[in-house]
Order: structure tokens, then sequence, then C-alpha cells
């Protein structure tokens, strides 16, 4: 189960890592926690913005299904109302009634009821700060987190009729933006003289001297990056086909960075032997491989 804030963050976020183990016969589930209505259009070959936030989340379903389908994984909306991206000095207050201002246990049950249901082993997710800090990316990790805790608990969270408690075994951090990806890819680009889509994050995260988090996990998924890709393309409101997610060359991706990483946040299962100092499985300690 990979639980994202919006669609699209499943496309930019842990997607080859989805569509590596959907083909191997894994039961995927996206669950989406808002409907991006408030999403900016960021491709600009897009064309008209739709009129209205209604006529915007009904866009972004249409892409989120194909998305879904491009990676082969089922996905699940749990209907909450996009709350923006505020900016400016001082921010703007929230919007009223959006996602990151719905209190914790409300804002979780449907999390916890979905992860009965769909009874995963594995969770993924954001970090504490969300990866950044979008409203919304942190309210779905503060979800994630206490559906994780929660959802193997037969006394909390109860329902009339609700799925019996389910104990999910290991919960991962998505680190798709690492500082040392993003030094490796940049400092690839220039030696082969190709324009880095990084100079700039580089430049900032140096500046910024924001904290690394630990990355415990490397998932190999060279195999799928076609599959990402074309999910990527779905979003086509959000991802511009010319930009910044095109701008590495496959094949030097492929030889230089073929992994997606993780953080593996908590675990319910026995010590995993790293290779090469990292776990090389989501699945690894509960399927017998303890790689």
């Amino acid at each position: 189960m990979a639980v994202h804030a919006h669609p699209d963050d499943e496309s930019s976020k842990g997607a080859a890592t989805m569509a590596r183990y959907a083909a191997e016969g894994v039961e995927v589930l996206v669950v989406t926690c808002t409907g991006g209505e408030r999403g900016d259009i960021l491709n600009p070959s897009f064309g008209e913005a739709p009129e209205s936030p209604e006529a915007m989340a009904a866009l972004r379903r249409a892409e989120m299904a194909a998305a879904a389908a491009s990676l082969g994984v089922e996905q699940e909306w749990l209907g909450f109302v996009d709350s923006g991206l505020p900016q400016g000095d001082p921010l703007p207050p929230l919007p009223p009634e959006c996602f990151a201002l719905v209190p914790l246990e409300e804002a979780s049950a449907p999390l916890v009821e979905l992860m009965r249901t769909f009874r995963p082993h594995v969770v993924t997710t954001y970090d504490p700060s969300g990866g950044y800090p979008h409203p919304d990316h942190i309210k779905c990790h503060q979800i994630s987190a206490e559906a994780f805790a929660a959802a193997g608990d037969p006394e909390r969270y109860r329902r009339d009729g609700g799925a019996d408690a389910w104990t999910p075994l290991k919960m991962y951090y998505n680190h798709d933006f690492s500082m040392q990806r993003i030094r490796t890819v940049h400092e690839a680009c220039l030696a082969a003289e190709i324009e880095s889509p990084f100079g700039a994050w580089v430049e900032r995260r140096e500046a910024q001297e924001i904290p690394e988090r630990e990355v415990t996990t490397r998932i190999d998924v060279v195999g799928h990056f076609a599959a990402r890709d074309g999910a990527l393309r779905a979003h086509a409101t959000q991802i511009d086909p010319d930009g910044f997610f095109f701008a590495v060359p496959r094949d030097l991706e492929a030889e230089i960075w073929p992994w997606e990483e993780y953080e593996l946040a908590e675990s319910r299962v026995g010590d995993v032997v790293p290779v090469d100092g990292y776990e090389r499985d989501l699945f690894a300690g509960i399927r017998g491989d303890e790689r």
C-alpha cells in the first residue's frame, strides 16, 4: 500500500518500485488522500485550465486512472479536499475543511479501514516533513503513521460492519530525491555534457543545509522506467513531457542510478541482512528472503 497526498505524487515517488512488484504478482494499492482540486496547471503545453475545482478534480481522476493502468496497480481515493500550497510571508490561512485541517482521527479512519480490507504487509508514505513542507504531504504522513499503528488494534477505530483488525509489518518513507542521488545524477550529466536538471537543487540544498534522512533500502527498478514514465505522462496537467522528469537520458539513468530509495521507518519482523549496506526488497524478512 502506497499512501500519497495528491494524484501525480504516486508517479514521481516510488512509481517504478510499484510497477516492479505489480509485474511480479504482488497486489499493489495506491491510496490518494485528496482530489488535487487546488493544483495548478504545471505543464505549459497543456492548454486552458479547467474552469472550476470540480472540473479539475474530474480531470485529475481521469489522469490518475491512466497512471494506475500504466503501473499495473489498484487505486483508491480517501475523498479529502486538496489544501493547496499556501505561499507568502506570512502564510495565508488554509482553506476551510481542507485535508490538512481535518482532525487526525477523522482523517485516519478511512485509511485504517482500507488497511483492514486490503491487508497490506508493507506500507510506503512520506517522512514527517512530508518530503517538502506541503500541508497535505505532512498530513499524509500523520495519517499513515496513525493507521499503521492502529489498524491491528481491534479496540481502535471500531466500526459496525467494519473489517477485522490487520497488522501491517513494515512501513517505509519514500526518499526519491536524496542528496546522494541528486549529486550523482548531476555530476554524471555534467560529465556527459548534458544539461543537468539538478544544478539548482544542489546549490539550494547545500545552502539550506537540509539534514539528510537515512536511506536503508534500494530497490532495483531499471526494467520499469517505461511504466513509471507512462504514469508521469498520464498526469498531463502536472507533468511537462519535455521537462524536468525526462531530462536525464534513460540509458544514463540505468547506468548510474537504477534504484528507488526508501527509509525503513518501522518494522515488525526480524533483522534483515543488508546487501552492500542496503535492503534490496521491501518484503525482506516477510517472505523468507532476508535480503
